[in-house]
């Protein structure tokens, strides 16, 4: 009996670079925002735990290394964000042309940088002030 394929196979898909691409960073955006849950939970474990707890996480989250650690995970949830509309409206059957697949590809690139600097800018602005 001849061996089956593997089903579905990469090799059925003709996949271009730009839609593999923004694919596999829409899954390990969702796998970096899954693993930046651990922070908040942390904030809210301390938050539950009293003051005294709550304090010490305040100073521990404010250590250079979590801002950095926030502002990644900011741009991660900017693209995330904008390549889950983007899997969105293909659900519908729309976008799925090659055309229209690279015109949305760059949409979401834009959009997920637009979106990542007014978060970051309205951030900036808030500790500023």
């Amino acid at each position: 009996m001849a061996e089956r394929p593997l089903s579905p196979h990469l090799s059925v898909y003709r996949m271009r670079r730009y839609t593999l691409l923004t694919s596999l960073l829409n899954r390990f955006t969702g796998l970096a925002l899954s693993a930046g849950l651990i922070l908040l939970v942390y904030w809210l474990m301390a938050a539950a735990a009293g003051p005294g707890a709550y304090a010490q996480a305040e100073s521990v989250l404010a250590l250079w290394i979590f801002k950095a650690i926030f502002l990644v995970l900011l741009a991660v949830f900017s693209y995330h964000l904008c390549a889950g509309v983007r899997h969105l409206v293909w659900d519908t059957g729309r976008g799925l042309e090659r055309a229209q697949s690279r015109a949305s590809a760059y949409v979401v690139l834009g959009a997920s940088a637009v979106l990542f600097l007014g978060l970051a800018c309205w951030l900036l602005i808030r500790v500023l002030a």
